[in-house]
């Protein structure tokens, strides 16, 4: 199996069981660091993760890896949180964070500028509508967004 097939089937098993244990399934990356491979998954809810959660959600996950072994070479499972400075990557994402404030990089530069950060005002399946520090209502592409995330202020 390629990659692309891997993450699809890893997928297909995290997702019920992350739904049975009312989380959310943020993520999951297969890669290889410094000569072994990893299978992260990234799991959320509201009022965050706990360790507990991580192990809850990797012993069950474990369990349905060994029995449908969609990986045949030796991997480390790592579950966790994914952290304060997660991308933001699907709808729901973006719906949770509807009125806070977020960053946005481009693959290209539109108006000069390939960073762009406001708050999240709306968005469609063509663009995301964020509100500058000015109160101008701004309009980027979705097609040209590298990333979002939430803007970590301190």
């Amino acid at each position: 199996m390629n990659k692309k097939e891997i993450l699809r089937e890893v997928i297909d098993i995290c997702n019920p069981i992350a739904l049975s244990l009312d989380y959310e399934l943020v993520d999951v990356e297969y890669l290889k660091e410094f000569g072994s491979y990893y299978l992260r998954v990234y799991i959320d809810k509201p009022g965050g993760i706990t360790l507990d959660d991580c192990q809850n959600m990797s012993e069950i996950l474990s369990d349905k890896l060994d029995k449908k072994d969609p990986i045949s070479t030796a991997y480390y499972l790592e579950v966790s949180s994914p952290g304060l400075d997660r991308p933001l990557k699907t709808d729901k994402d973006l719906k949770r964070n509807l009125g806070k404030d977020i960053e946005i990089s481009l693959y290209t530069p539109i108006n000069n500028k390939k960073m762009y950060e406001g708050r999240l005002e709306n968005y469609n399946e063509d663009l995301i509508i964020i509100k500058d520090e000015v109160n101008a209502l701004i309009e980027i592409p979705r097609q040209s967004v590298s990333n979002i995330k939430l803007a970590l202020k301190f």
